[in-house]
C-alpha cells in the first residue's frame, strides 16, 4: 500500500471524526455548553485533541519534507531564504519599539510582549508587501511578453 493511499484513509477518518465531534457540539447547542463547564469538556476537549493531532502530523510531515528537501536540493538557497527571512525579523524588530501594555482584563502585557507583538505585526506588513509587489511584478511582466 503505498503512502498516498494510507494518508488518504488517514485523513478520511480523521475527518468522520471531526464531523462526529462537530455534531456533536451543535446538537448541544451555544446555551447548554456556556452554561456549563462539564460540558465544556465534555464536547469541547475531544474536538481540541483532534485539532492538536491534526496540526501534530503536519508538523511532522512539514519537517520531514523540509529536512529531506534540505539535503537533497540546493543548501545555498535554503540558507539565503532563511538568512532574508531573518533579516526582516531584525528589520521589524528595530523598526518597533515596546511599552507595558494594561489590557482591558486587567492583566498587564510587558514591554518586551508588547515589542515582540509590534515586530510581528510590521514583518506580516513587509512580507504582504512583498507578496504584493511580486504579484505585481509578474503580471507587468506576462503583459509585457
Amino acid at each position: 500500500m503505498t503512502i498516498h493511499k494510507v494518508l488518504k484513509y488517514l485523513a478520511l477518518v480523521i475527518g468522520v471524526i471531526g464531523l462526529i465531534l462537530l455534531g456533536r457540539i451543535i446538537i448541544a447547542g451555544d446555551d447548554a455548553i456556556s452554561a456549563s463547564a462539564a460540558d465544556q469538556n465534555s464536547l469541547l476537549e475531544p474536538m481540541m485533541w483532534v485539532g492538536y493531532l491534526v496540526l501534530g502530523i503536519c508538523i511532522l510531515i512539514v519537517c520531514f519534507f523540509v529536512i529531506k528537501g534540505l539535503f537533497s536540493g540546493n543548501v545555498k538557497n535554503t540558507l539565503i531564504s532563511v538568512g532574508a527571512f531573518l533579516l526582516v525579523v531584525v528589520i521589524a524588530y528595530v523598526l518597533t519599539d515596546g511599552t507595558e501594555v494594561q489590557l482591558k482584563d486587567g492583566d498587564t502585557l510587558s514591554a518586551s510582549g508588547d515589542h515582540w507583538v509590534g515586530a510581528g505585526l510590521v514583518m506580516f506588513y513587509i512580507l504582504a508587501a512583498i507578496a504584493v509587489g511580486a504579484m505585481v511584478l509578474s503580471g507587468i511582466r506576462k503583459l509585457i511578453k
